[in-house]
C-alpha cells in the first residue's frame, strides 16, 4: 500500500502537492509545545558551526541551513526562503547571516501563523503563499533559499521560473533537496532552462545521513506516540527512519 501511494505521488503532481501539505500540517499539529522549529533531515558538518546556547538543541538541522546559506555573502540583501516551514531556518539566517531583510513564504497557513508568533526578530517576516505563484514583485530579492522542500511541489518548472522572476539580475538561488540519481541531470537542466547558471554543486548525502542518525530515534518515538498505527508506515517513510525505503535509497545512493 505504501509503495502504491509513493508511485501515485510520483505520477500525480497534484496528489504529491496535496499529500505533502497534509503531512506537514499534521506533523506541525503534533508539536503542541512549539518545540519543533526545523523539519529538514539535518547535516553533520566536519567543522561544527558556532551557535548560541539557545540554538544548540537544533544544531544538526541548523547546520544544513548554514551549509546552504553560507555559499554566498547575504549581508545587506533582501532574502527569501521558499518553504519556510516552522521558521527556524529563516530565523537562523536572519540572526547569523545578517541580510537586510528575511522573508519566509509557506503554503501551510498554520505554519505561517506559528512563525509569526514564535520568531520575533527585526527584519524577519512570514507570508502565506504558493511556491509556484509567489505574491512578490519581479526582482524583489537578492537571494532565494530553498531547503528540502521542492520535492513536494506540483511543478518544479513553475517553481524555478518563479524563483528566477523574483530575483534581481545576478541574484543567487541557494537550493538543496533530494532526488533519485536518474533524475539529477534533468533537475540541473531545469535550472538552466529557467535561466540560471550553476556556479557550485555538491553532493551532501553522507552528511545528511549523519543528520538522520541523530534524529531517527526521536522521530520514531514521536510517530509511535502521536500517529494512529495504520498510518505510521507513511510517516516513517516521510521521516526516513531506519528500515524505510527512503532511508535505504539515501544509504545506497539511489
Amino acid at each position: 500500500m505504501l509503495e502504491l501511494v509513493s508511485t501515485l505521488m510520483d505520477r500525480s503532481p497534484g496528489l504529491r502537492r496535496s499529500l505533502n501539505k497534509a503531512l506537514y500540517q499534521y506533523l506541525a499539529r503534533l508539536d503542541r509545545q512549539g518545540e519543533i522549529l526545523l523539519m529538514n533531515y539535518g547535516y553533520v558538518a566536519a567543522a561544527p558551526i558556532v551557535l548560541k546556547p539557545e540554538d544548540e538543541p537544533n544544531r544538526v538541522w541548523l547546520q544544513l541551513y548554514d551549509q546552504v546559506a553560507g555559499a554566498v555573502d547575504l549581508s545587506g540583501l533582501d532574502v527569501l526562503e521558499v518553504g519556510s516551514g516552522r521558521g527556524g531556518g529563516a530565523s537562523y539566517v536572519m540572526r547569523y547571516r545578517k541580510p537586510k531583510t528575511m522573508t519566509g513564504i509557506d503554503f501551510a497557513q498554520n505554519s505561517v501563523a506559528f512563525c509569526r508568533r514564535r520568531h520575533q526578530v527585526d527584519g524577519l517576516s512570514f507570508v502565506h503563499g504558493d511556491a509556484e505563484n509567489m505574491p512578490f514583485e519581479d526582482g524583489q530579492f537578492g537571494a532565494v533559499i530553498n531547503v528540502e522542500s521542492s520535492h513536494g511541489y506540483g511543478s518544479m518548472e513553475r517553481f524555478m521560473n518563479e524563483v528566477h522572476r523574483v530575483l534581481v539580475d545576478g541574484g543567487h538561488f541557494l537550493w538543496t533537496d533530494f532526488r533519485m540519481t536518474d533524475r539529477v541531470a534533468a533537475t540541473l537542466d531545469g535550472f538552466k532552462q529557467a535561466g540560471f547558471s550553476i556556479e557550485q554543486e555538491e553532493i551532501i548525502t553522507q552528511q545528511v545521513l549523519g543528520g538522520l542518525d541523530h534524529q531517527t530515534a526521536r522521530n520514531r518515538a514521536l510517530i509511535d506516540r502521536e500517529v494512529p498505527k495504520i498510518a505510521r508506515p507513511l510517516f516513517y517513510r516521510f521521516a526516513a527512519v531506519d528500515g524505510t525505503t527512503l532511508r535505504h535509497r539515501f544509504e545506497s545512493g539511489e
